[in-house]
């Protein structure tokens, strides 16, 4: 028996290579049609990434950066950490990583985690104080570093799993925008991963071997509702493939005269007779109207 671990096939190299090429494409063409869409990036913008160390921003980067060279339109990108001061995060990797691929970059140090873990009690969940805080420095940076637009990176299973996490707890149907303005309106956030799927984010990120930083704050809590859902998602979609992307579509087609908003419908003027009398609300719930 050789000592020495056998090679791998060429036909299984050349299939590897094949289907990673394949896959590079796809998300070229989701991240570059989503792009398109929405007209995330004009000429002479200069966007902020916002890279975490996980799997989705550094997917995110990679795709911009293959796009950037062949865009139809000029535009800057420096990626952004923000340093939250966790216990044992390697500081080196981001920058070692940035610095060898020429990208410009920015760490924001702010001690985030002290306070968090400070104001949150014990077993709570985080995102909601964690994001703010996040949000908040970002947002500061952009503004007085000329950012025109703000990258993140969540994808189509993210927007999904926002998506019933309002309606189930929220009792809203909205979910996470392509694009959106800032509630301050000095920043414009676009998410050009909207169309991608995390299996190909989670495959496309192995391949590439980018170096992962896992999350010890508000990733590491299994009870998050955001996991719940998310895991309900993929339960349909193994039972029922491509239900998922079906979902995604309808987040696009929406038919207000087919819900019940009455803020985006008028509902009340719909087959109304000129000239009739309406009855008021307090009329009907009291049942007097008819009695004058």
């Amino acid at each position: 028996m050789s000592a020495h671990p056998e090679a791998t096939p060429p036909d299984l190299a050349r299939k590897r290579a094949y289907e990673a090429a394949k896959l590079a494409k796809r998300l070229r063409h989701q991240v570059g049609q989503a792009i398109a869409d929405f007209n995330m990036i004009e000429d002479g913008d200069k966007l902020m990434v916002c890279l975490s160390g996980g799997k989705d921003s550094y997917t995110m980067l990679d795709v911009l950066l293959s796009l950037q060279a062949k865009a139809p339109v000029r535009f800057e990108l420096v990626a952004v950490n923000l340093d939250q001061k966790q216990p044992g995060f390697p500081e080196h990797v981001l920058p070692q990583y940035l610095t060898g691929r020429g990208v410009p970059f920015h760490i924001i140090e702010q001690d985030t985690y002290s306070t968090v873990t400070r104001v949150i009690p014990e077993g709570k969940t985080m995102c909601s104080l964690c994001s703010r805080l996040r949000r908040g420095a970002l947002y500061h940076w952009a503004a007085e570093n000329g950012i025109t637009k703000i990258a993140l990176g969540h994808h189509r299973d993210d927007i999904l799993a926002t998506f019933f996490l309002n309606l189930f707890h929220q009792a809203s149907l909205k979910a996470m925008p392509p694009k959106l303005r800032s509630d301050d309106g000095r920043h414009v956030v676009i998410r050009p991963l909207a169309y991608c799927k995390e299996s190909d984010i989670a495959e496309y990120a192995e391949h590439k071997q980018f170096p992962i930083i896992p999350c010890n704050l508000c990733g590491s809590q299994e009870n998050l509702q955001r996991k719940a859902v998310g895991r309900m998602v993929q339960d349909w979609e193994r039972q029922f493939p491509g239900r998922s992307e079906t979902m995604f579509r309808a987040l696009g087609n929406v038919a207000p005269a087919q819900l019940a908003d009455r803020k985006l419908f008028d509902f009340a003027s719909l087959g109304s007779r000129e000239g009739a009398r309406r009855a008021d609300a307090h009329g009907w719930l009291a049942g007097t109207e008819g009695d004058n």
